[in-house]
């Protein structure tokens, strides 16, 4: 090497991003606040600050709260993630550090699982996150139809609301994010939509328009099961498994979760005294595969 070469390569195109140093050492520390992320395999951020002040400390005291449920804290991390998104309306890179730091791991690993779960948002969402299911059953019975027209009734016909956009400005009250999602685990009420996860079932494309324009008058419909509608900020409060007052709880507690629908192969089954045959004591078990 050349006394003129730079001790590790820069990447001219950007300046930011530099080798990564032969000794792990002098890499930087990964849960750090100066730090943005740590791909393998791949360039290495130069250590820039990271701003987490948007954290209060409510905030950090509810994130040490959560720690304490589990055995293990990495297995915090999933409803910590929810009350960052309580905060900030979507997972930033602060909200990543700020996991990271709150947790002892790598923002590596955090940012693993933020980009794994479609849950996770990257971005700032509305005050309502509009999910519409677009699996086999309900893209037959109209989930494709009620996606797509609401895309229009959200953007306009020329220019529809896409993937995970928002009409309006993000958090700001009105303001919906619409998304399309894989099942949602309720074949028997298709087509459906989620409203900040609560269900709303078998939609048509005008009742589906007509939600959406409540939800933008600023308006909480009820729905069909679940708790009380609330913003989706709230619901990730509750997914962190902060609750609030007391009859916040109670009232999510006593809210409908089943249909006549779902239940009626359960009634039929006790009505006419059928059991799935017990299994016996001495039920031989498949061999284990040894270890190889």
């Amino acid at each position: 090497m050349s006394s003129a070469e730079p001790e590790h390569p820069v990447d001219s195109a950007n300046p930011a991003f530099r080798a990564r140093p032969a000794d792990a050492a002098q890499a930087a520390d990964q849960a750090s606040g100066e730090t943005l992320s740590t791909l393998q395999d791949a360039p290495v951020e130069q250590p820039l600050p990271v701003d987490t002040s948007v954290f209060d400390e409510q905030t950090v005291r509810l994130a040490r709260e959560i720690v304490p449920r589990y055995p293990g804290s990495r297995s915090a991390l999933l409803p910590m993630l929810h009350l960052v998104q309580s905060v900030q309306g979507h997972i930033s890179q602060a909200g990543i550090v700020f996991c990271a730091q709150q947790l002892g791991l790598t923002t590596a690993q955090v940012s693993a699982v933020v980009t794994f779960y479609s849950m996770y948002k990257r971005k700032p969402s509305g005050e309502h996150l509009v999910s519409v299911c677009t699996n086999a059953l309900c893209a037959a019975l109209g989930g494709d139809e009620i996606y797509a027209r609401l895309g229009e009734r959200l953007g306009s016909a020329e220019a529809p609301l896409g993937q995970e956009e928002t009409a309006g400005e993000p958090g700001t009250p009105g303001s919906v994010t619409l998304e399309h999602v894989e099942c949602l685990a309720a074949c028997d009420l298709a087509p459906v939509v989620q409203v900040n996860y609560e269900y709303f079932d078998k939609q048509t494309v005008e009742s589906a328009i007509e939600l959406v324009d409540a939800l933008r008058r600023g308006e909480r419909p009820v729905p069909t099961r679940g708790a009380p509608l609330t913003s989706w900020r709230d619901t990730e409060m509750q997914l962190a498994g902060f609750f609030g007052e007391p009859e916040v709880l109670q009232a999510a507690v006593d809210a409908p979760s089943t249909s006549e629908e779902t239940m009626v192969g359960a009634r039929l089954a006790e009505r006419r005294g059928w059991q799935a045959p017990p299994m016996p004591d001495d039920s031989p078990l498949p061999p284990v595969p040894d270890k190889k």
